[in-house]
């Protein structure tokens, strides 16, 4: 449920809902309306939420339990680290 996973991002992330609400530059009420299943966020701010919690669409709307990495911005290096980084963690190495 949207609610549910907006709630846990937040909440891993660190913000309040004062402090979300203010970078998407809304009210905390508005936040606590998501989160209490109230209401749903418009289009916009599940773009906006899917880019600063570095999450898909789909994982935020609950069609997708599987993690996404955001490499944008990274050097073709940083990433071969990285998959080499997740590989070790899965064993293969």
């Amino acid at each position: 449920m949207i609610a549910d996973t907006i709630k846990d991002l937040r909440e891993k992330a660190g913000y309040s809902q004062a402090a979300l609400a203010k970078k998407l530059n809304i009210t905390r009420s508005s936040v606590n309306s998501w989160e209490m299943g109230v209401s749903i966020p418009t289009i916009r701010y599940v773009v906006e939420l899917c880019q600063l919690f570095r999450v898909s669409s789909d994982f935020l709307l609950g069609l997708s339990n599987e993690y996404a990495l955001m490499l944008d911005g990274l050097t073709h290096n940083e990433i071969t680290l990285l998959y080499q980084l997740v590989d070790c963690f899965r064993g293969k190495e």
